[in-house]
């Protein structure tokens, strides 16, 4: 089972207090990849921009589901009932297991994420692409970024929006605290205690978290330790190493 490890970023920013979505597609990735998300708020992250008389409102929060996202969408639009266009980029982290292709029915190696963006009536490519690469390009997952346009009178031709929505996008993204999620693992094992001295030394040393501590009919301690997972092979081999061969993993 896979568990997660928070950490997090130094950045800090308070939070503020048309239905067109044209792009959406299926992505990639392994299941053990750590997952830098924007830090939980009750609120949204929000900047502003002026350009050539258009407000460009950036607005930024973690959503871990598309339905989560499409109600955080109708809330913006409503707070802003004046606006002419309502851009966004989306990306999530949601998983499912899923056969690899010519790979036998067992062997279920990939997770599946969701990309979505909206022009919401821009020309085509000019605002929701620039969101979502602006999301891309600070590597975050679970991520909603709406960008809400007031249109000022000056048209902007296709190469100004694409610059004013990526960069309204970045300005509230790059402001936001995030957290990264280190994915762990958990060891249950068995072991004699004249062996434990060690065991919760190597333990530390791997950064790792003990809990569940308990003896049992023989006397051995039952102990389970929590370690990031590209150490877990590692650590194993080292308690395997200390204990002579006689922990037992459960």
């Amino acid at each position: 089972m896979y568990h997660f490890l928070i950490r997090r970023s130094t950045a800090f920013l308070y939070p503020s207090s048309h239905h067109h979505y044209h792009s959406s597609k299926t992505v990639l990735r392994a299941s053990s990849d750590a997952l830098k998300t924007l830090a939980p708020i009750s609120g949204f992250y929000e900047e502003e921009e002026i350009i050539k008389k258009s407000r460009f409102i950036g607005i930024a929060l973690r959503c871990t589901s598309w339905d989560d996202a499409k109600a955080h969408l109708e809330k913006v639009r409503a707070e802003h009932p004046k606006s002419r266009h309502v851009c966004f980029g989306f990306i999530s982290s949601s998983t499912s297991s899923s056969n690899s292709e010519n790979s036998d029915d067992d062997d279920r190696i990939t997770v599946v994420g969701t990309e979505r963006c909206s022009d919401d009536g821009e020309p085509t490519g000019t605002a929701g692409q620039p969101i979502l690469n602006a999301i891309k390009s600070e590597d975050l997952s679970d991520t909603l970024c709406i960008v809400v346009r007031y249109f000022g009178g000056i048209k902007l031709g296709a190469g100004g929006l694409i610059r004013a929505y990526g960069n309204a996008a970045r300005l509230v993204l790059r402001s936001a605290p995030t957290v990264v999620h280190i994915p762990t693992v958990r060891l249950r094992l068995v072991i004699n205690t004249q062996y434990s001295g060690s065991v919760y030394a190597l333990a530390a040393r791997f950064n790792g978290v003990t809990s569940g501590e308990s003896y049992n009919d023989r006397g051995e301690l039952e102990v389970v330790i929590e370690v990031e997972e590209e150490s877990e092979e590692l650590l194993k081999k080292e308690i395997v190493d200390a204990t002579r061969g006689g922990a037992i993993f459960q």
